[in-house]
């Protein structure tokens, strides 16, 4: 059974491996959210710059710790991580829970919530659930909650505290040097904005000669000659397409029987006319 919290409750978890998910309903003017986490000292400061989890650096270096990643569930969009409860180094106290929404506030954030679950039992229901109101609807950055050791277990504890200057505000206060590696973190972030417009290629040289349109032959080059119509012979290789092409001496044209040349002596003249019938 799923518990649900108040802010400022907490909850004994008995699961070694915790998933974390927090979850929120789209819409169209619905900012981006993104999951991160702090891993804290005895002193409430991160030990080095490691101790953040966030999108720039989805794995801490002891591997206990890690981001899984965004979804699209029937219930909404997701950012989760997960924690090796019984992996985490002695000398890390608190682990917060953190949303943040890239500059744009919480109040335009519907439903936000986060779920813990035994990352054991895939198929189980939540362990715990806190539905996140922001304050003031001008924070940028929500503390979720916290897992923190109690004696030899951890616990989890519902906060939903805000900050108005955004994730760097809230990781500067416990301890994260961001000012020098902020414009590549930045430049590193996944962008939700459509992608930009791809320059037109080239114009094609005038030499290269237009298509035909469809539907009809292409035309052959000038230089080839012209195929002959059909049913008569081919004009020779070497004759261009528009010279008329002369018969040679004592060939005819084509379907006519060739011309008589008289020899010395002959006399050629039509035949003689036959016989007239001439009705009555």
């Amino acid at each position: 059974m799923t518990h649900a919290m108040l802010k400022g409750s907490n909850v004994p978890l008995e699961a070694t491996t915790v998933r974390a998910v927090l979850r929120w309903s789209p819409g169209q003017d619905v900012p981006d959210v993104d999951v991160s986490a702090l891993l804290l000292g005895s002193d409430g400061r991160v030990r080095s710059d490691e101790d953040f989890v966030f999108y720039n650096q989805p794995r801490h270096p002891s591997g206990v710790v890690w981001r899984l990643g965004k979804k699209r569930l029937a219930q909404g969009l997701t950012d989760t991580i997960q924690t090796d409860l019984t992996g985490v180094e002695a000398g890390v106290t608190r682990i917060l829970l953190v949303a943040s929404a890239d500059g744009v506030t919480f109040d335009r954030v519907r439903d936000l919530s986060i779920l813990l679950y035994d990352a054991g039992a895939p198929d189980g229901e939540a362990l715990a659930s806190f539905a996140i109101r922001p304050e003031t609807g001008e924070e940028t950055a929500l503390i979720c909650g916290e897992l923190y050791r109690r004696g030899e277990g951890w616990k989890f504890r519902a906060l939903g505290e805000g900050y108005s200057n955004g994730l760097k505000g809230l990781a500067t206060d416990f301890g994260i040097s961001v000012d020098e590696a902020e414009e590549a973190q930045s430049a590193a972030r996944p962008s939700s904005a459509a992608p930009a417009a791809q320059p037109l290629p080239p114009e094609q040289p005038s030499a290269v000669p237009a298509q035909p349109a469809y539907g009809y032959p292409q035309q052959p080059p000038a230089t080839a000659p012209l195929q002959p119509a059909y049913g008569y012979p081919p004009a020779p290789a070497t004759t261009p397409a528009t010279a008329p092409v002369p018969a040679p001496a004592g060939v005819s044209g084509y379907g006519y029987p060739p011309p008589v040349t008289p020899g010395p002596g002959q006399d050629v003249g039509l035949p003689p006319m036959g016989p007239q019938f001439i009705g009555r």
